[in-house]
């Protein structure tokens, strides 16, 4: 896997590939020092259909943020920081480009309102 490699490759240790929880995935678990990154890999043959945050929307942000808290149940230590990244890898041809975004998004929390308490919200 492209990512992995490249995250290696930048200081990162790869905790998991594909942690799955039902039909919720992480591809990718890394961590460096007291950060562990619950990274989305997005990979495009072109640009033109937006970069790799664009890719990755509400709902599949709240899959990541479900699955991530079960890993953190799991495995997670105290005194470490969590964070979702998106790697995005954009072929073209024989060139392998990847781009990383840091911090893409906050994770997905429970909202107690009055007409839904079921709804969810950007925390």
């Amino acid at each position: 896997m492209v990512a992995a490699r490249w995250a290696r490759d930048h200081g990162w240790h790869v905790e998991a590939r594909r942690f799955r929880v039902g039909h919720r995935d992480i591809d990718l678990i890394v961590r460096r020092d007291c950060t562990v990154a619950f990274v989305e890999v997005k990979t495009r043959r072109a640009s033109r259909f937006g970069g790799p945050l664009a890719a990755v929307g509400r709902a599949k942000r709240r899959h990541l943020s479900h699955a991530a808290t079960i890993w953190m149940d799991r495995h997670g230590q105290p005194g470490l920081e969590y964070r979702f990244d998106v790697i995005g890898v954009l072929v073209d041809g024989h060139r392998v480009r990847v781009a990383w975004v840091e911090n893409a998004f906050a994770a997905w929390a429970p909202t107690r309102r009055s007409s839904d308490s079921r709804s969810m919200a950007l925390a």
